[in-house]
């Protein structure tokens, strides 16, 4: 072996061994440090050995500033959405306190159940679609744009008196086609990578992908705070992310297809704790 060869193994052995020596720090007995936090799925035929949020794929720094209600960014939505909560806005000069008094109470466990049925329209809605209709059919007021900051705030605070109750979405009866639906969107490839969101996030997390490294890809969470991108992200807009990664063209956000696709995320995400305002990478 050449000395250039052998500088070359040597090299590759002791990155080899820091990055073993990273992973025992962080778990403390040697494994990844995502392992050991999952729970248990709700079926034998469940497609996922065992269910783990994405926050357990992330540094413990990062942890450390979604564990911190006054480090974590996402808080600033929240308090935005208090004075929004009680606020008169549109023709019938009501505000969300009108109808729905303290949020703390009224809102507690409707984030953890969505997307849910609507009689009304024949399909289900998630939480963004509900918050305008309310704004539409009993405010009288213009509905927020999706992505506006206005209407990401609402839902992290609606969402946010969930935060700790298990998620818990209906997927029998009218919403069993969704379901199928999402599971459908789920599995099928997409753009020039040819590839699913099972393929990265059901055989392969707990891999690097580039930079990245993959989680599950659970829903839990969202809206999240991205610190690559320094604000809070919908999870309509990260799926669009997420075909766009594969150069693939994505659905509208508020579709039927992202809303059938985002039932099939929570199912699978069943039982995890909602997060909301998590903080990702």
């Amino acid at each position: 072996m050449s000395l250039r060869l052998a500088f070359c193994a040597v090299t590759v052995l002791a990155i080899a061994a820091g990055a073993a020596g990273i992973a025992a720090a962080e778990d403390g007995v040697g494994r990844p440090h995502w392992q050991g936090h999952g729970i248990k799925p709700p079926a034998a035929n469940f497609p996922l050995p065992e269910i783990i949020s994405g926050y357990w794929f992330r540094t413990k720094e990062t942890r450390a500033i979604q564990d911190d209600d006054f480090n974590n960014p996402g808080f600033f939505a929240i308090e935005q959405s208090e004075q929004l909560w009680s606020k008169p806005d549109g023709a019938a000069g009501k505000s969300c306190v009108s109808c729905h008094q303290d949020a703390a109470t009224s809102m507690k466990g409707v984030g953890a159940a969505m997307p849910k049925w609507s009689e009304a329209l024949r399909k289900p809605v998630n939480l963004e679609q509900q918050i305008n209709i309310c704004r539409s059919e009993r405010m009288q007021a213009a509905p927020w744009t999706f992505g506006s900051a206005e209407l990401t705030a609402m839902t992290t605070f609606v969402r946010f008196q969930s935060r700790g109750m298990a998620v818990s979405p209906r997927v029998d009866g009218p919403m069993t086609p969704w379901f199928e639906k999402g599971k459908q969107l789920y599995y099928t490839r997409n753009g020039q990578l040819d590839l699913a969101c099972a393929s990265c996030h059901e055989k392969n997390h707990g891999h690097n992908l580039r930079a990245d490294f993959l989680s599950q890809g659970q829903s839990n969470g969202f809206p999240v705070y991205r610190l690559r991108d320094q604000r809070l992200v919908p999870l309509h807009e990260r799926m669009q992310g997420c075909i766009f990664d594969v150069r693939g063209i994505p659905y509208a956000p508020l579709s039927d297809e992202f809303v059938a696709l985002e039932l099939y995320l929570a199912w699978r995400g069943t039982g995890l704790p909602v997060e909301t305002p998590a903080v990702r990478n």
